[in-house]
């Protein structure tokens, strides 16, 4: 399919879609169905249970670039097979030595998280079997072919490639890999995984390990929750942004996330955390600080992503937009900013005395020192313990900060939180900030 103007609501559908299209192997006793965490084993728990099949978890781990994880310099997967990314080694100039340093960190966090998930679970014999390997969406497929290379080790009859939604060439690629692919989705142009999802809120480690369990009869399904949920488009000057607003029955308290830099409001870090605030009982907002063609043209130049001026007057913009939005005019307003989008946002709370509670995850508040002692609202800085640099520039802000004030260091927690149980606790620590100056309005410093 060349082009798709739908949009998925969310895993579960993704996964009861896949199934359709899988029907050939509903009840195979020689069929089993994996699922790439932490997503993808939510569609794969709706595929298994459609077709009834066994499910398992099928690790992998992306092997990210020093300072920036974001970037792949390859994945690896259980059994030690690891694919590299030669271009981005190259351009990079990346040592060999490196790249081992880089996967035997990788793969001490793949063999926490597998036992994280699978408990005492003995996984499944995969000899001469049909292999349904599924995740909830390929962009470059790396981590897939990595999979699909390492499963070959198990000597499987075959291997079954399913995925919601992929890039048409990246499904040709797999081919070669795989004994079949299924995607029913092929969108172009492609953009991103998220982009193809009403809600592509980040999956929890506890619900991986639930998911797991019911599927094998040890315990229940877990809900996700439901939420009222409003595509926006935002006009800010010239430009007009899109959005998500999701409320909750009878808050009166929303969250506005600004994402960092190259991110948008797909984010699936801050979809996370956006999810568990709305589970609370407050209202959330993420939005893309540039219009589609401002987007379109920093892919390739990034010359607004680090405009902290013009992304923070995006901030207040849309601030002031929503007090002419019919339900969430007089609701209290409080700011959500990760990475370069916390400088952004710190600086638009230094301009609008009525932000009333700020969260910073991994953020870059040295950005904007010198406004920093104008903001008025309560600010909890949160930085990954590993993240040495910026756990120093935090420090820096917090001196300067006059409002009230915490600083967090999750422990054991790089720039982007991917450790097991490190974004979990980003996102107590936010609930609980919020709840208490946001929706409460506590005003009383410890």
């Amino acid at each position: 399919m060349s082009d798709w103007t739908t949009r998925l609501v969310d895993r579960q559908e993704a996964g009861r879609l896949l199934a359709g299209h899988l029907q050939a192997y509903a009840r195979d006793p020689q069929a089993v169905v994996l699922g790439l965490p932490r997503g993808g084993v939510v569609v794969a728990f709706e595929v298994a249970n459609a077709l009834d099949l066994p499910l398992d978890v099928f690790m992998v781990r992306k092997l990210g670039v020093p300072g920036q994880e974001e970037l792949a310099a390859g994945a690896i997967a259980s059994g030690g097979v690891r694919v590299l990314n030669d271009d981005v080694i190259g351009a990079l100039r990346l040592s060999n030595s490196q790249i081992d340093d880089i996967a035997a960190k990788e793969r001490l966090r793949l063999e926490e998280r597998e036992r994280l998930y699978r408990g005492h679970a003995q996984p499944l014999d995969l000899q001469g079997k049909t292999v349904i390997l599924v995740d909830d969406g390929l962009a470059t497929g790396a981590s897939m072919r990595t999979a699909v290379r390492s499963l070959r080790e198990r000597r499987p009859g075959r291997i079954v490639v399913a995925v919601p939604v992929a890039p048409e060439d990246t499904c040709r690629t797999l081919r070669g890999e795989a004994d079949d692919v299924v995607c029913p989705f092929m969108p172009a142009p492609f953009y991103s995984i998220g982009s193809w999802y009403h809600d592509f809120s980040q999956t929890t480690d506890e619900e991986v390990v639930a998911l797991l369990e019911a599927a094998r009869g040890v315990g229940s399904q877990p809900s996700f929750g439901e939420r009222r949920e409003e595509e926006l488009e935002i006009p800010v000057g010239d430009a007009v942004l899109k959005g998500t607003l999701s409320l909750a029955a009878g808050s009166a308290a929303l969250v506005l996330f600004v994402h960092g830099s190259g991110s948008s409001r797909f984010s699936s870090r801050n979809r996370a955390v956006a999810r568990a605030i709305t589970d609370a009982g407050m209202g959330t907002l993420l939005f893309d600080l540039l219009s589609a063609e401002e987007d379109e043209i920093d892919r390739y130049t990034a010359e607004f992503r680090f405009d902290i001026p013009l992304l923070t007057e995006r901030v207040v913009e849309v601030t002031r937009w929503l007090r002419g939005h019919p339900v969430v005019s007089d609701w209290r307003l409080g700011y959500f900013g990760a990475s370069t989008g916390a400088a952004a946002a710190l600086a638009a709370a230094a301009r609008l005395d009525e932000v009333q509670a700020v969260v910073s995850r991994g953020g870059r508040p040295d950005l904007v020192l010198a406004d920093l002692p104008r903001v008025k609202a309560p600010t909890l800085l949160v930085v990954g313990g590993d993240d040495l640099p910026v756990i120093e520039m935090n420090r820096k802000a917090y001196a300067v900060l006059r409002a009230i004030k915490d600083i967090r260091i999750v422990t054991g927690a790089s720039h982007l939180f991917e450790e097991p149980g490190a974004l979990e606790e980003v996102t107590r620590l936010a609930v609980e900030w919020f709840a208490r100056y946001l929706q409460a309005g506590d005003t009383r410093e410890d």
